[in-house]
């Protein structure tokens, strides 16, 4: 039919003037006479397209039936009105184009148009119905308005497109169902905006992109896109890039279940791309926003994760309640695997990041983020794969991160981050670590360290059995703030480098126990923790500042960080570990003050464990230190040796004199030989034999030779020593 000229009609005016108006059957009039040979002939665009049925403004009346029609003629409707919606089910048509129309639906299943099907700028009271259609060119819903509350707006399940389908602009309000379409271009929503709050506002369960799938802003009208209502896409395939940027979601009314069970559901989920496929990037950054979880169970994604600058809120609210009624996964990324990055810089975030499970071969950023699920695990990625660098510099953190079992192939990286609320175990009692590393594997350096601000971690961290393969660094940390909790948890942990320099007492427990380094950078703020330290089996091979042979007072400091940091209590291994590190460099005579001071607190342990022998061990154990060092100073036995001898001989030279045994020996008295006789044992110079002791000097004689046995047995021992080494 040739083009009218009336021009001017409203679409969405129901009752049109009468010159308007045109029967839709009128559409087809005269094709069949051309098609026998007639002399009516339509306009043809190029000489090798197909001739042209254009309509403009008109109010079509009845039904365009071309239900099983195979028709070789273009449809062209602009400023149209349908009074019934156009049926083109399994139609065969070189194509149909809809420009500025009203249409009250559009039913269109198994539709064969060999290039575009065009619905540009229409109004659709009603459903499309593209379902397993195939469309030569491409499927453009540029700037329409697709209206079916409650319903289907778009049904396009199993449609396979061989361009692109482009919906910039697109206003939904009711749901967008593709699922296991095929779209051999780009599949692009730009600036859409699609309203479905009761179920899902777009639906691409399997569907098949061929390029990219873009749901970010249109450009021309700087329009971003939005959705009321859950984005579903899993098991989706995109050969390229999938982008969100700038998009707000809102996962619409609340769907869960009172007796819900499955721990790994998300009822309030705004985006959910379960084992999606994406080879390229997936962008959700630079003001997107999702009141709702994003959930990527299982999918894998080529290139980077990009959440930088997004803002993502699963805090739920009740109709007239403004306070929250729970807080669930803001991003749920189990079992995803993650080629390159995931970039979330800047992000701000009121409940969990979830990604157990995952692996990320490149980095995972968080630096700068503000992350808020206080009470509760903020960031859960027990037995993560990071390939690289785990990064949440200068972050603020209300809540816990758990990261145990976590392999990381270089860097954890939390410099000048601040984490509080961690709140309560579960199952057991007392307070959460506010970082859990637990069994984790470090490829280089676990960083809780000082940056532009201090680290601050008010429920301590904990680094129970973790292999880290270069440094652990808490240099100016801020840890603990519970007297009754842990500060620092590293139990087991092995690290070759360990710097232990809070800026301030950590406020709680210490362990250590079963934990080894090679090198150990330490302070006095460290050991004066407000809680007990377990250094049980601690083992460090050296010290980062090491001590002089000749610096008593740094060796008597360290051996008062070691008294406080253990309350008094007496624990051997500690002693031995700094002995054995003194004496492996060479410090041999620091080695043995430190052994010294182990068996005065050992002695002072036993005595208040036997009160009523109690004053003599201490008698004892003040004996033995004073006069041999508990064996470890051999000199001073030899002192007292030289004073024995000479208040022996000193003795018995004014005293009284010593009644002779045999008359007939003529060896001469000589009170120096005679003591000296007494006190050095087994050897014998023939003194002590020939004189006869009585009264106190029989006493004194006595208590020379038990001193002999004591002190000439220890100075042995001593220069056997020496003599070994």
């Amino acid at each position: 039919m040739a083009e009218n000229g009336a021009r001017g009609l409203d679409v969405f005016d129901s009752s049109p003037a009468q010159s308007f108006r045109m029967a839709a059957a009128d559409v087809l009039r005269g094709v069949a006479d051309t098609e026998v040979g007639g002399n009516w002939r339509l306009p043809r665009r190029r000489s090798t397209a197909p001739p042209v049925i254009r309509v403009v403004d008109r109010f079509l009346t009845g039904v365009l039936d071309l239900r099983a029609v195979e028709l070789n003629y273009l449809l062209e409707f602009e400023r149209c009105r349908f009074e019934r919606p156009p049926d083109l089910r399994q139609a065969k048509l070189p194509g149909v184009e809809f420009r500025q129309c009203w249409l009250p639906g559009l039913a269109g299943r198994n539709l064969t148009s060999a290039n575009d099907l065009s619905l540009d700028g229409c109004t659709v009271e009603g459903m499309v119905d593209l379902t397993d259609s195939d469309i030569g060119g491409s499927v453009t819903l540029r700037d329409s308005r697709l209206r079916e509350p409650g319903g289907l707006a778009l049904h396009a399940d199993r449609t396979k497109v061989a361009g692109a389908l482009l919906a910039y602009g697109i206003r939904t309000e009711g749901e967008v169902r593709m699922a296991g379409a095929r779209i051999s271009g780009n599949c692009n929503f730009s600036g859409a905006a699609l309203h479905n709050p009761a179920g899902f506002s777009l639906n691409g369960n399997g569907m098949l992109v061929g390029g990219n799938l873009l749901c970010g802003v249109w450009a021309e009208t700087d329009q971003h896109f939005t959705a009321h209502g859950t984005v579903m896409l899993p098991n989706a395939r995109i050969s390229s890039a999938f982008t969100m940027r700038r998009a707000a979601l809102h996962a619409g009314e609340d769907r869960s279940e009172p007796d819900l069970v499955d721990p790994h559901a998300d009822p309030h989920a705004a985006l959910v791309l379960d084992r999606i496929t994406v080879s390229g990037d997936v962008e959700l950054d630079r003001g997107f926003t999702s009141a709702g979880t994003l959930r990527m169970l299982n999918a894998s994604v080529g290139g980077t994760l990009s959440l930088s600058g997004a803002r993502l809120d699963a805090v739920r609210t009740q109709e007239g309640n403004t306070e929250p009624v729970g807080r669930g996964r803001a991003v749920h990324l189990d079992g995803a695997e993650i080629g390159g990055d995931v970039a979330a810089r800047q992000l701000e975030m009121k409940g969990q990041f979830r990604m157990v499970d995952a692996t990320v071969r490149g980095s995972l950023v968080l630096d700068g983020s503000t992350l808020d699920n206080p009470l509760a695990d903020t960031v859960l990625a027990n037995r993560c794969r990071v390939g690289s660098n785990f990064s949440a510099r200068e972050a603020n953190v209300a809540g816990v991160l758990e990261l145990r079992a976590v392999h990381i192939g270089a860097n954890l990286d939390l410099r000048g981050s601040r984490l509080i609320q961690p709140g309560q175990y579960r199952h057991q009692p007392g307070e959460k670590s506010s970082v859990d590393i637990g069994g984790a594997t470090i490829g280089r350096d676990l960083i809780c360290a000082k940056g532009h601000k201090e680290f601050v971690a008010h429920g301590g961290v904990r680094t129970r059995r973790a292999q880290i393969g270069r440094m652990a660094n808490f240099a100016g940390a801020v840890l603990g703030d519970k007297l009754d909790s842990h500060a620092l948890n590293a139990l087991g942990m092995q690290v070759p480098e360990l710097v232990l320099t809070p800026v301030s007492p950590p406020k709680g427990k210490v362990t250590l126990r079963g934990a080894s380094c090679t090198s150990l950078d330490d302070n006095e703020t460290f050991w004066s923790a407000t809680g007990r330290i377990d250094l049980e089996d601690f083992r460090y091979d050296s010290l980062r500042h090491s001590i002089d042979p000749q610096d008593d007072p740094a060796v008597l400091r360290r051996l008062r960080w070691l008294r406080q940091a253990m309350r008094h209590r007496y624990r051997p291994g500690p002693y031995d570990q700094l002995a054995a590190l003194l004496r492996a460099s060479g410090n041999e005579e620091h080695a043995s003050t430190v052994l010294m001071e182990k068996q005065r607190l050992r002695y002072i342990a036993v005595a208040e464990g036997t009160r009523v022998v109690g004053p003599l061990v201490l008698l004892w154990s003040w004996l033995q230190r004073s006069m041999v060092g508990y064996g470890y100073r051999p000199g001073r036995a030899l002192g007292w040796l030289v004073v024995s001898w000479v208040l022996g001989s000193t003795y018995f030279a004014t005293g009284t004199a010593l009644t002779v045994i045999n008359a007939d020996d003529t060896l001469e008295w000589n009170p120096w030989l005679f003591t000296i006789d007494l006190i050095v044992p087994i050897v014998d110079f023939g003194n002590k034999n020939r004189w006869q002791t009585h009264g106190a000097s029989q006493w004194i004689a006595s208590g020379l030779i038990v001193s002999g046995w004591v002190l000439a047995t220890t100075v042995a021992a001593g220069l056997t020593r020496m003599l070994k080494r």
